[in-house]
């Protein structure tokens, strides 16, 4: 038993003692000090501007050459300890599988963000190396996603008309430099912290709804005829039913086998571990098995996604300023969307793989990479659920692995683009639909 006075006095402490030996419960005394003018003085909840600016310079005094390079290149902490034998077999394999997995996830994204896929291809091209560099989490898959496209598509289209597509275009890649600005800014300021201000529950509504809406959006590929572009749920729904009469079953049924074969091997993979590498290999299996049928039957009412152009992509500065007020929300909410999934599944994965992770400079690696994307026709990137996930069950160790994924992309814009121009529009659809459909959250529901 632990009795604890709070009477000044040792004395009377002594003598309480003295009267309970006979007791076989211990006692314990404890002593109380009472504060003093000098203790009080020198208390952290009194600490002035001038104090902590003052702490602030002596830890700065303190660090070594080291120190600066690991804060301004996080890279340099991998490489400096980096395992040539143990991680670069590992890394390599990694990096390869996350590459074959996001060539067909980045040509499907960017048609959903109402872009030509190419420009998927960039996205996942030249903000991968910046990332590697600039930021700290070693399994995090930074390139297009279905939110983020979403949000593109649905403030373009609401900005200027779809069919001037250099505009819509350029706008697109704007959006890219002013959410890497913001990002930066807001790694720099420290400012992450504010995003847990969210509820779970809003943060759950809003994906759920975002991925219904998505799925919906991509009817269109699978039903053969065009339905009304919006971002709500509504309006989708009546615009599929008022156009039914155009329903052509070719797409739909190449786009629900290739959707089921899509789900069955995401399911395999994450249920089995000796069948991970499905879950990986699902998005090209389905291109593949598309373009396949489309070369040997050559249906003619099955969309194709056409040529390509092949290449790298060449230095631009992201032009139409004039358009930079109107996106200034949706940059924010891009941002809000980069905290939530990147810099919350990249804690979990460094949490995972033993080492720390400064959520601040996650994003502030984040804001580099889309600033620097944008300068290669790049539009808004961030870390992916999906690839990340399966960045982490191949085990890859370093940011080396997304390098060897930004190489795979460059050999697949170098080489690949002409066999792309036969891939159906209704696959890459399926591709979307199979991915979104992990964001939605039933479990919330079943709380309210």
């Amino acid at each position: 038993m632990e009795i604890t006075y709070a009477s000044p006095s040792l004395n009377e402490l002594v003598e309480e003692d003295s009267t309970m030996r006979t007791t076989t419960r211990p006692l314990k005394i404890i002593p109380l000090q009472h504060p003093s003018t000098t203790s009080s003085s020198s208390s952290p909840s009194v600490s002035t501007p001038a104090s902590l600016f003052l702490k602030w310079t002596s830890k700065l005094q303190r660090m070594t050459w080291i120190d600066w390079l690991d804060l301004f290149l996080p890279c340099s902490r991998w490489i400096r300890t980096y395992k040539w034998r143990e991680y670069f077999q590992i890394d390599v394999m990694a990096g390869v599988t996350i590459g074959i997995m996001l060539v067909p996830q980045a040509m499907s994204y960017a048609k959903l963000a109402g872009l030509h896929p190419i420009y998927g291809l960039y996205s996942g091209f030249v903000p991968l190396f910046i990332y590697a560099i600039f930021g700290s989490s070693r399994q995090l898959a930074v390139g297009p996603v279905a939110l983020v496209s979403l949000l593109v598509s649905n403030v373009l289209s609401g900005i200027v008309d779809s069919s001037d597509t250099e505009l819509y275009t350029e706008m697109a890649i704007l959006l890219a430099l002013m959410v890497g600005i913001l990002e930066c800014t807001m790694g720099l300021l420290r400012l992450g912290w504010l995003i847990r201000f969210i509820s779970h529950s809003v943060i759950s509504g809003f994906t759920t709804a975002s991925a219904i809406v998505i799925a919906l959006s991509q009817a269109k590929y699978f039903l053969g005829y065009d339905i009304e572009r919006s971002s709500k749920i509504v309006p989708l729904v009546k615009s599929i039913i008022q156009g039914a009469d155009g329903f052509l079953w070719p797409p739909f049924v190449m786009g629900s086998i290739i959707l089921a074969i899509l789900l069955v091997m995401k399911h395999l993979g994450k249920s089995r571990k000796y069948l991970r590498f499905l879950r990986a290999a699902g998005p090209l299996t389905g291109v593949v098995l598309g373009t396949a049928i489309v070369k040997v039957f050559n249906p003619s009412s099955i969309s194709l996604v056409g040529g390509i152009p092949q290449g790298l992509p060449k230095f631009s500065i992201p032009k139409e300023f004039g358009y930079a007020t109107s996106l200034i929300p949706t940059a924010f909410l891009i941002t809000g969307v980069a905290i939530l999934e990147s810099v919350g599944i990249a804690k979990a994965l460094a949490a995972k793989n033993g080492y720390e992770l400064d959520s601040n400079q996650e994003l502030f690696g984040l804001g580099v990479a889309n600033i620097f994307g944008s300068f290669f026709s790049a539009y808004p990137s961030t870390g992916s659920f999906s690839r990340s996930a399966v960045s982490h069950e191949s085990g890859a160790k370093t940011g080396l692995a997304g390098v060897v994924t930004g190489i795979v992309m460059g050999c697949a814009l170098l080489f690949l683009t002409p066999l792309f121009k036969y891939i159906p529009q209704c696959a890459l659809a399926a591709i979307v639909i199979s991915a979104v459909m992990g964001l939605v959250s039933f479990v919330p529901f079943h709380k309210m």
